[in-house]
């Protein structure tokens, strides 16, 4: 039976007073959360905090493995709660279970997450997104309405089932080393379009196989739907498309001049600041909640069109009226990735 004693040290306590979180403390010291946490509710009550005696198994790693458990994560945050027990057995030369690593990680405030995936950003990248966030940032909501956000997005009959997990922290999602930037790549499944506005929407359109080049674009989308949009607003109305190459040809751009359709300057590789990417994520996640999921390329046509018409308006109007909060949030991390 081991005997009490006072722990943590007085210096833990005085920096949980000085308005420190529990959660910091605890990976400072490399202490476990919960320890802490039971500990500093017993100083506040009692004004003293003694470990209770006990006569269960001691603990299977010290406080320094518990730091090297921890700092591993940290520097790789791909690893697995099985590789870092494997690191650290080989580092110690004493057997730790995944288990026990799985614990340490979470005392230390680390937890597995999916990392967020971003495209690519160069500085110009980020230059150009801080400008035009800084340009539209008192933009009001009668001038966001104006606008029909549009974007392609493909949908895949396969899931993602080999999905990575990476340790971080609460509240970390978007610091910078969570992040995998990554390209978008097709899959087998199908390639649709949409546009979206304050208190309006058009159809979902979903392109048959094959590339979309200029001239699709403009039959397809332009012709059909943008300039209808058009024709109802008036003057006011703008049209907001990114800068894949075929919204950019030339047979585009004197569509747009010849029908009168303004497009809205649009900073490249800037999916997150489109509120219609929260669109097609709200969709995958209703196609994902299917009791029996699409399992040929019909069956997901269909229950595209049927999700789309049922998306409750509401939802896309508070999307485009977040757009402010989209440009603020961006000029404060000057340009980079934010959480929408």
């Amino acid at each position: 039976m081991t005997s009490g004693c006072f722990y943590p040290r007085s210096n833990h306590w005085e920096k949980l007073e000085e308005g420190r979180s529990v959660t910091s403390v605890a990976a400072e010291f490399g202490i476990a959360h919960s320890i802490v946490s039971r500990l500093w509710r017993q100083f506040q009550t009692t004004g003293t905090a003694i470990r209770g005696f006990s006569s269960g198994r001691p603990r299977g790693t010290t406080p320094a493995d518990d730091r090297y458990i921890v700092l591993q994560a940290r520097r790789n945050r791909r690893l697995t709660e099985g590789e870092i027990a494997r690191h650290t057995t080989q580092a110690t030369g004493r057997p730790i279970s995944r288990f026990t690593v799985a614990r340490r990680l979470h005392g230390g405030g680390l937890f597995a997450r999916r990392p967020v995936r971003c495209v690519p950003l160069t500085p110009a990248h980020r230059r150009r997104r801080f400008l035009w966030c800084r340009e539209h940032r008192n933009w009001r909501d009668n001038e966001w309405g104006r606008v029909l956000f549009t974007d392609e997005s493909r949908f895949s009959l396969s899931s993602d089932s080999h999905r990575i997990l990476i340790w971080r922290e609460r509240g970390s999602r978007n610091h910078p080393s969570n992040i995998i930037e990554r390209d978008r790549n097709g899959g087998r499944g199908v390639l649709v379009w949409g546009g979206t506005m304050l208190g309006s929407r058009t159809d979902l359109h979903i392109f048959d196989a094959g590339s979309v080049n200029g001239t699709r674009y403009c039959n397809e989308i332009l012709l059909p739907y943008v300039r209808v949009f058009r024709g109802a607003m008036g003057l006011q109305f703008l049209f907001m498309d990114d800068n894949a190459p075929c919204h950019r040809t030339v047979a585009t751009e004197q569509l747009l001049e010849s029908e009168d359709i303004e497009r809205m300057d649009w900073p490249a590789r800037s999916p997150d600041l489109n509120p219609i990417e929260h669109v097609w994520d709200f969709l995958g996640r209703r196609l994902a909640a299917h009791t029996l999921p699409p399992v040929t390329i019909r069956e997901l046509r269909l229950a595209l069109q049927d999700e789309w018409a049922a998306m409750p308006q509401q939802l896309i109007d508070t999307l485009i009226l977040s757009m402010g909060r989209r440009c603020e949030t961006c000029l404060a991390v000057r340009g980079d990735h934010i959480p929408y």
